[in-house]
């Protein structure tokens, strides 16, 4: 460790041949990437390149003997490698690289085992259960679309989506969709579109290509960033037998990029015909039930009391004038026995009465107080006397 002060600073030369010395005790290790901008100059013993993470917008420089590199021709385009190298730091201009001893290409066997080991992890952490995936929604405000720059897929997207439903919106990211840059790019196109507030539904799209050409879709940083967005995600990357680690994470899987476009909005003429179909239903339920109302009032209007109103008056007269006729005969038959029974009474009362023994020729006599005489020995010389006859009185005095 260098020991310095602002009074005792060190040169240039030793710093630089320090960190020489540091980085070569690193000694040769094994870096996986992606290769790119390979570049070989007519007679010139080495080649530079570069290596690139696909997981991260990085990259460094690599050189080697042209022989490393032969070894392994054909060397494809963005090929994925693992390479044995030792870092160089040359101490004269303070620049560092890599001089790689040996390169292998990563075959797909490896790729797919590794894929199958992810798959696996993915799947024990729930990424996968189908109730994490968030319903599409009927009409989105905006569809955002992650593709490639001037791709097929886009034009197979938006064209389909306007067929259905000609006024949609889209936000259109246009990114790498294959080699170093491409995980990156769809990682912050997604984080964009996931914070957009018209935003309603994502889809991330591109066309078929090899195992190697789809392997971005299946990186473990942007699968577990499509398993934590809240935007709906359809994934829509090459055809039906592709099946990149994406396509288990989004909420919808769409087989191509125009299944994508027909999902994500309504059919318009479906539509406007499920609208029509219903109107018609309204319509006819309305309809049956006015037609109910109505025949059920023209039954009441059939009725006999509807039709002759004054056939339900003129019964009930008819019954209350013969009750009225039974009312005044009972009445009547009534007052004539009361009248039959009182004269009877009457008749006994007077047959009974002193008056009809007076009308006889009978008379009674009473003293002065009004007792009435019955014995002669009751009666005194002078007394005064009334004597009641069958009409009218008078008055005598004893002797």
């Amino acid at each position: 460790m260098l020991e310095t002060s602002a009074d005792s600073p060190v040169p240039v030369r030793v710093v630089s041949e320090a960190i020489g010395d540091y980085l070569s005790r690193l000694g040769a290790v094994w870096i996986e990437g992606e290769l790119s901008e390979v570049t070989v100059r007519p007679g010139a013993q080495m080649v530079f390149m570069r290596l690139k993470d696909t997981s991260a917008d990085m990259s460094i420089s690599i050189m080697c003997h042209k022989s490393v590199l032969e070894s392994m021709q054909p060397l494809p385009q963005n090929a994925r490698v693992v390479m044995n190298s030792k870092v160089s730091w040359y101490a004269k201009n303070g620049s560092l690289s890599f001089s790689v001893k040996e390169i292998r290409q990563i075959g797909i066997g490896e790729l797919i085992a590794r894929l199958e080991a992810l798959k696996e992890l993915l799947y024990e952490e729930g990424l996968f259960e189908t109730d994490r995936k968030k319903e599409l929604p009927f009409l989105p405000k905006a569809v955002g679309l992650i593709c490639g720059r001037n791709s097929d897929a886009e034009k197979d997207v938006v064209e389909n989506a306007k067929r259905r439903w000609p006024s949609v919106r889209f936000e259109i990211r246009e990114v790498a969709v294959q080699g170093a840059a491409a995980v990156v790019e769809v990682s912050a196109a997604l984080k964009e579109l996931d914070e957009h507030p018209d935003v309603d539904v994502i889809i991330i799209t591109r066309g078929g290509g090899s195992f190697e050409d789809l392997l971005a879709f299946s990186d473990e940083s942007l699968v577990r960033l499509a398993a934590n967005c809240q935007t709906p995600i359809v994934s829509a990357i090459g055809h039906e037998k592709d099946a990149p680690l994406l396509d288990l994470v989004a909420d919808w899987r769409a087989s191509t990029p125009t299944d994508a476009g027909k999902k994500v909005v309504p059919d318009m003429d479906e539509e406007l015909t499920k609208i029509a179909n219903l109107r018609e239903r309204a319509k006819r339920y309305v309809q049956g039930r006015i037609d109910f109302e109505i025949s059920k009032i023209q039954g009441f209007m059939d009725r006999p009391s509807m039709k002759e109103p004054l056939t339900m008056i003129s019964s009930r007269l008819e019954i209350i004038t013969n009750l009225r006729a039974r009312s005044f005969r009972s009445t009547n038959s009534r007052l004539w026995l009361a009248t039959e029974e009182i004269a009877s009474f009457t008749s006994q009362v007077r047959t009974l009465s002193p008056q009809a023994t007076l009308e006889r020729g009978y008379s009674v006599v009473q003293k002065a107080d009004g007792r009435v005489v019955r014995n002669a020995s009751e009666l005194t010389k002078g007394d005064r006397l009334r004597i009641r006859l069958a009409k009218g009185e008078g008055t005598a005095t004893s002797d």
